[in-house]
This record gives structure tokens, C-alpha cells and sequence, in this order.
């Protein structure tokens, strides 16, 4: 080893050196340049893990300004705010995942990881170590180190539990206990770790059906359900349709765009899979269309089976005798929102999304109208 003391004159300038050459010593420095060399890879591998659980989206990525996406985005923000747990509900395709990064990018959290598991996507018998992490030699074929688990990579930030719904019930009062306590074991160890994470959950089914079936804990659905927030399907927020599509297809680099009879042909549509399905729709068109101009029929070809989506019709309620225009009014509101309970099974926070307006005013109108809740 070699190092090299520069000599100043009284002007500051550089008017020799002294060297020193380390022979004997070197032998005694070793350890230390491999402890050196040691933490650099470990400080690399933290930070390119950093990096992989950053987020990349944003509230100005949920694209739209209908009504109920409105209502959508303003509940989300203010969720950012806390470190309560949130419940997004929604089919499948809605954005859910995009929402929760969201949430955390404009939490105060957002420096740290934000780390997403799918209890769908992991076989059940490896769901709890994924989950929990395991202890060093915990069962035949573990990590003689042992394993990080979500939990433990998330520490400081956020754990997005996608399709909750799909958790297996001994796992459920596992997690209630992270809940509750903020502490866990890992697997096949004694020690208990403190939790500091916010939990955003989502799911595609219907939890208080999985209730009354048995298949989801009645106290974790009460203590993720604080900050509920329904992702509206793409068939009830079709006016956020253009400017979905025009996202879209900037999002595939496509220089494709959509003709007047193409955007009315999408709003015809019923959108089962949502926003995933109109990706899948564009990019397939802009794929197989030598015009850069897409047309009704370019897209319904993309579309395969065409599912036509269901409208109340406004002409269907006559006017009864000599109704004052208030009364016709009062009768199409009843009717309107008594159709929407009617297709949300009374559920008052589902039928309002659908509705297009904020929870508290449908409460207003069902009260005005005399429509009772269903119990």
C-alpha cells in the first residue's frame, strides 16, 4: 500500500510529496479492506432494493374527471394524510394497485419501500413466510440466514395487501395482531419485531359475504374496513373515457388516436375487465390498424365479445296526467336511486359510486324522498 503526503510552499503551491510504501502492515489491513468491500455491496443491494420498491405512480396518473373518479381521488388524498388503514374495493382492472401507490407517494412515508404482496399469487403454505419472513434453518430447505419477510422490507413505509380476500384464515389473525399489537414473529422464531408500517388492503370480492360464508375474520374486516374507498368500474365513469384512451395510448408510445365513431363504440362497451381490458383493447388495435386513425371498426375487432353495457332510460318514466316538471323530478330521483340500491344490494356506498356522488349526498336524497335503508 502507497500513500502519498503532498508538501505546500508558503504560496500554497505543491512543491514535493513524501512516500510511504506499507509492506509489513499490509496483512494487518486485509480484514478491514474486506469488511470495506463488504458493506459497499450490502449499501449497492440496499439501495438497488430501495430503488425497486419505489413507486411510480401518482395521483395524477388515476386519469379522470367524472364524478365518481373525482370523489375516488379526493377520499384518497385525504387517506394520505394518516396511517390508518385503507380498504379499496372494486373489480378487478379498476386501478386499485395504482391508487395505493398513490396514497403512499403523497404520504409522509413516501421516502421509504413500498411493498406489495398478492395473497392470491402465493401458494398458502408459503404465504406466511413470504408474509413474516422465517428465522435461520426455521424447516427443511429454509435460508441457513435466514429471510426477510414484506413485513420486515417495509418497515417505515407501506405493505399494499392485494386480494385480501384471498388470505387463509390462520394468516388473517396473524395479520390482525400486526394490526393491532404492531409486533410479529417470524417464522420459526421466538423473537418479536416491532411493526412500523401503514397496511393498504384491496380486494375484488365482496367481504361481508366472505363473512356470513366463514371465510374471512368479522374483526380484521372491521380494522381494515376505517378508510373504505370504492374503485367505480370503467362503465360507471364513461365520460373519463377519452382522456383514458388518449393516456393510454402516449403510455404504448402509439401515434394512433381514435376517431368519433371509435370513442362513442368504447362508451357502448360494458367493460368487464375495466381499464386493464381497454389497454389491452387499444394496444391490440394500434397493433393490427395500418391507419393511425382508429376506427369503430378497428376497435371492435380489438374488443372480440361485445358486451353492451346497461343504461337507465330517461324516456321510460311517462309523465303521469298533468305532473308538474318538480313531481316528474321527485319520481325519476326515486326511481333512479332505487334502481341503483336495487343493483348494489342496498349497499349505500356502492350504489352512490355508481350514482356518481358523494355517499353523504345520496344519504340526503334517500331522506328527502322518504327511501329507507335496507337493514
Amino acid at each position: 500500500m502507497v500513500m502519498r503526503l503532498p508538501i505546500h510552499d508558503d504560496a500554497g503551491l505543491v512543491i514535493g510529496a513524501i512516500g510511504f510504501a506499507l509492506f509489513d502492515e499490509l496483512h494487518s489491513l486485509s480484514p478491514m479492506l474486506k469488511r470495506y468491500m463488504s458493506m459497499q455491496e450490502e449499501l449497492a443491494s440496499t439501495r438497488s432494493l430501495l430503488r425497486a420498491r419505489q413507486t411510480k405512480y401518482n395521483f395524477a396518473h388515476f386519469i379522470g374527471t367524472s364524478a365518481a373518479s373525482l370523489e375516488v381521488k379526493r377520499r384518497a388524498r385525504r387517506s394520505a394524510s394518516t396511517d390508518s388503514p385503507v380498504l379499496l374495493l372494486g373489480e378487478t382492472g379498476t386501478g386499485k394497485e395504482l391508487l395505493a401507490q398513490a396514497i403512499h407517494n403523497a404520504s409522509p412515508r413516501a421516502h421509504k419501500a413500498f411493498v406489495s404482496i398478492n395473497s392470491a399469487a402465493i401458494p398458502e403454505s408459503l404465504l406466511e413466510a413470504e408474509f413474516f419472513g422465517t428465522a435461520p434453518g426455521a424447516f427443511t430447505g429454509a435460508d441457513r440466514k435466514g429471510r426477510a419477510g414484506k413485513l420486515q422490507i417495509a418497515q417505515g413505509g407501506t405493505l399494499f395487501l392485494d386480494e385480501i380476500g384471498d388470505m387463509p384464515l390462520p394468516l388473517q389473525s396473524k395479520l390482525l395482531r400486526v394490526l393491532q399489537e404492531k409486533e410479529f414473529e417470524p417464522v420459526g422464531s421466538n423473537d418479536v419485531i416491532q411493526s412500523d408500517v401503514r397496511v393498504i388492503a384491496a380486494t375484488s370480492t365482496d367481504l361481508e359475504a366472505a363473512i356470513k360464508r366463514g371465510e374471512f375474520r368479522a374483526d380484521l374486516y372491521y380494522r381494515l374496513n376505517v378508510l373504505p374507498i370504492h374503485v367505480p368500474p370503467l362503465r360507471d365513469r364513461l365520460d373519463d373515457l377519452p382522456a383514458l384512451s388518449e393516456a393510454i395510448l402516449e403510455e404504448l408510445r402509439s401515434q394512433h388516436e381514435l376517431n368519433s365513431e371509435a370513442l362513442a363504440l368504447l362508451g357502448q362497451h360494458a367493460w368487464p375487465g375495466n381499464i386493464r381490458e381497454l389497454r389491452n383493447v387499444l394496444e391490440r388495435a394500434a397493433l393490427l390498424s395500418d391507419d393511425l386513425r382508429l376506427s369503430a371498426a378497428d376497435i371492435r375487432a380489438a374488443i372480440g365479445t361485445f358486451t353492451p353495457v346497461e343504461r337507465v332510460n330517461p324516456l321510460a318514466v311517462e309523465p303521469v296526467g298533468h305532473e308538474t316538471f318538480s313531481a316528474a323530478r321527485e319520481r325519476f330521483d326515486r326511481q333512479l336511486i332505487e334502481t341503483a340500491l336495487a343493483l348494489c344490494e342496498g349497499k349505500v356506498i356502492e350504489a352512490a359510486a355508481r350514482l356518481g356522488m358523494g355517499r353523504s349526498t345520496l344519504y340526503k336524497k334517500m331522506a328527502a324522498l322518504g327511501i329507507a335503508e335496507s337493514p
